[in-house]
């Protein structure tokens, strides 16, 4: 279902940033999304626990193979509604930009 809904949670432009760089993967290194958005932690964090809280993503820890210490890896995910609320979000600003093929 190609469904229009405008998302005031998702439109936050951090948040809409958030979602765009991760609809493309699978999941994506908390540290690479940081980077990616240059952004702090601090920032970032906030952001991600009100998509979290939303069940628009996902994060979990996992160790890695790669480091000699004990610190893992923060690993985060759209969920299956995160998908479908961010692309009937895109949806919803392309029919007011009038930009719509449909």
């Amino acid at each position: 279902m190609n469904e229009v809904a405008f998302d005031e949670i998702i439109h936050a432009p951090v948040r809409l940033r958030i979602c765009g760089l991760l609809r493309p993967v699978e999941q994506l290194d908390f540290a690479v999304l940081r980077d990616a958005l240059n952004i702090s932690d601090a920032t970032l964090s906030k952001h991600l626990k009100t998509l979290v809280t939303a069940g628009y993503v996902s994060s979990n820890k996992a160790a890695f193979a790669g480091r000699n210490d004990a610190r893992r890896i923060t690993w985060l995910a759209l969920t299956s509604a995160g998908r479908v609320a961010f692309d009937a979000h895109v949806r919803a600003l392309q029919q007011i930009a009038g930009t719509t093929t449909g």
